[in-house]
């Protein structure tokens, strides 16, 4: 059977949780339908996380990286989403690799809250939270790829248009 007319574009993207502890880390299946949390990188340093993602990238073929991007709740962007632009920069670059953002509010709240439905303490699993919520912020990437005729909108990425 020919399926020449089933076009589908199988990506193999990275999503990021940044914060200024620990990085963490979800990769998509080979259809690019799911997202599933990989690891927590602890931050000691830039070249540090740099050296474990260069590792990850080249064992998955990663094509893109997926950044949560903290907007405050009032939709603005405050320092930590320019930490996170800066840092995110770094590494897309280091790594030779497109760079999206995806807006993460509530994501930790989210992976919190599946930590809990399964009787595990937040407070006890952080590396955890971290992992499930770069997960979370993966799979609103790859939901919002599939959805046709949707235009993503993609946060600022130059610092003048960022509001403290």
């Amino acid at each position: 059977m020919l399926l020449s007319h089933v076009a589908f574009m199988i990506i193999s993207a990275l999503g990021l949780d940044v914060g200024k502890k620990r990085i963490g880390v979800a990769g998509c299946d080979g259809t690019g339908l799911i997202a599933t949390g990989l690891t927590t990188i602890e931050y000691r340093s830039f070249q540090q996380v740099l050296n474990q993602l260069k590792a990850i990238v080249l064992e998955r073929q990663v094509q893109t990286l997926v950044v949560g991007l903290p907007y405050s709740m009032d939709g603005s962007l405050g320092t930590q989403a320019r930490h996170v632009q800066k840092f995110a920069t770094g590494i897309a670059q280091a790594l030779n690799l497109p760079l999206e953002y995806v807006d993460e509010r509530l994501t930790s709240f989210q992976a919190e809250q599946l930590l809990q439905a399964q009787r595990l303490s937040p407070r006890d699993h952080k590396a955890l939270i971290d992992r499930k919520a770069a997960a979370i912020i993966l799979q609103q990437w790859l939901d919002e790829r599939r959805q046709p005729g949707k235009q993503r909108s993609s946060p600022p990425t130059e610092p003048e248009q960022i509001e403290s």
